[in-house]
């Protein structure tokens, strides 16, 4: 007998991240309940992505064109990249429009915990992109920004990923984490604050 069809849509939508049976249970029944163009839409949009999409062969970001639109931008800083963990990292990054250099996504953070060691994880392109170019319209890349996750897995990341940069001679540098704008000191806990005072800038 075939599983009832709400029922198999709220395990599907059940098994993506952050999505309980709740939410899936409310998500398919308003789906069930919408307008029929918009439901084929959507199944049509998410088949597009898993067709289309694949990854960058310069930044290892998630693109339909290759190169992306990043790494074709002759408008962006090709002296400097900054590396991040995942694509919703870099869109956290690249949406304030402060950045203007080059990214390079990781694909993970290592873990040995859940045995994520370097082959997993995508440095081996990022030391490639880091070589002499044979195009001399590319410039030598100056510094590589190291953009993790301050958690144990995120820092371990970047001083992996530092060590296998600086004998090339190249500028590594960490973002800076610490105290949120409009944060209260008496809520922070110890390790923020810390880093707070370590990160300081001259006035």
């Amino acid at each position: 007998m075939a599983a009832d069809p709400i029922r198999r849509l709220v395990q599907e939508l059940s098994r993506l991240p952050g999505i309980g049976e709740k939410t899936a249970t409310r998500l398919a029944f308003h789906l069930v309940r919408g307008n029929r163009q918009q439901v084929r839409d959507l199944a049509q949009a998410l088949l597009d992505v898993t067709d289309k999409i694949r990854l960058c062969s310069v930044c290892m970001n998630m693109t339909e064109q290759d190169p992306c639109v990043l790494c074709s931008d002759p408008r962006r800083e090709g002296d400097t990249i900054c590396v991040v963990a995942t694509p919703s990292d870099l869109i956290a990054i690249d949406r304030g429009g402060h950045f203007r250099g080059r990214y390079h996504v990781l694909h993970g953070l290592l873990s040995p915990l859940e045995g994520i060691g370097p082959d997993d994880i995508r440095v081996a392109e990022l030391v490639r992109r880091l070589g002499p170019s044979s195009d001399p319209a590319v410039p030598a890349v100056r510094e590589v920004i190291i953009a993790t996750s301050p958690s144990v897995d995120g820092e371990a990341t970047a001083m992996y990923v530092a060590r296998v940069i600086k004998p090339l001679g190249i500028k590594v540098s960490r973002i800076a984490t610490g105290l949120p704008v409009g944060g209260e000191l008496e809520y922070s806990d110890q390790a923020t604050i810390a880093r707070a005072l370590a990160g300081r800038a001259t006035m």
